[in-house]
This record gives structure tokens, C-alpha cells and sequence, in this order.
């Protein structure tokens, strides 16, 4: 994390990607217990949290550099998903075609922000490229 307010987009992408990271684990985990009696599958709660963060700013920029000023409240919270509710006769709520779905979903959204944020870095190097012509 970077403490100034040039990198407060990219440190702000650096916590949603940490989380679609998390996510890609959890998902991962509820495929390798597809089969495991009484498994509950387990997620996690971020992009409320972000949206509930950036809300109230009419200016994203402010709503970003807001944010950026308290980075831990962007941690993600893993719950488990529907833990009352079972598919199977066996107690397990996971069904592989969804988390295979969720998992697709979620390996774009990284890529997609892993793009972003090397795209803020090569405008930087743009930036202090020509300034030091």
C-alpha cells in the first residue's frame, strides 16, 4: 500500500483485487468439497463494502481518495453462503455448474483489474517520462 494521494485509484484496485483473489480461493475450496457431506459453500462480502464506502461522494475522485484514507475498512468478510439451506440429501449446498460460473466471473474481474492498475502505472511512467525531457 502507497500513501499518497497519486496512487489512490491504485491502491483502492489493489484491495478489489486482493479480494477477487480471496474469492478465487474460496471458490476453489467449495469445488474441492463439492462431494463433502454437510460442506456449506463459503464466499465473501466486497463489493457491497466498497459501494457502501465510495456511496454519499458526488465526486468520484473524493469518494476514491476517502477510501483510500481508511484502506482496512475495504476488507473483505467471508460468510457462509445459505448455511440453513441444502441442494442434497447430504447437507451440502454447493452445486458445481454455479461455482464453476462464479469462478469464470471472478478470474475476468481480476484479470480486468490487474489491467487497470498496470494501466494507472504506465501513465504514471508517462507522466514522469516527459516531465524529466
Amino acid at each position: 500500500m502507497i500513501r499518497t494521494d497519486i496512487y489512490n485509484y491504485v491502491n483502492v484496485l489493489d484491495k478489489a483485487a486482493d479480494a477477487s483473489s480471496l474469492r478465487n480461493e474460496l471458490i476453489s475450496n467449495n469445488l474441492a468439497n463439492v462431494d463433502t457431506p454437510h460442506y456449506k459453500r463459503k464466499d465473501i462480502n466486497f463489493e457491497s463494502v466498497l459501494q457502501a464506502e465510495l456511496a454519499g461522494e458526488k465526486s468520484l475522485y473524493k469518494a476514491v481518495s476517502r477510501a483510500n484514507e481508511e484502506l482496512e475498512v475495504l476488507d473483505p468478510q467471508i460468510y457462509t453462503d445459505n448455511s440453513s439451506l441444502s441442494y442434497r440429501l447430504d447437507g451440502n449446498n454447493v452445486d458445481i455448474n454455479t461455482e464453476e460460473a462464479y469462478l469464470a466471473e471472478n478470474q475476468i474481474k481480476y484479470r480486468t483489474l490487474v489491467d487497470l492498475m498496470s494501466q494507472e502505472f504506465s501513465r504514471y511512467k508517462q507522466v514522469l517520462s516527459e516531465s524529466g525531457k
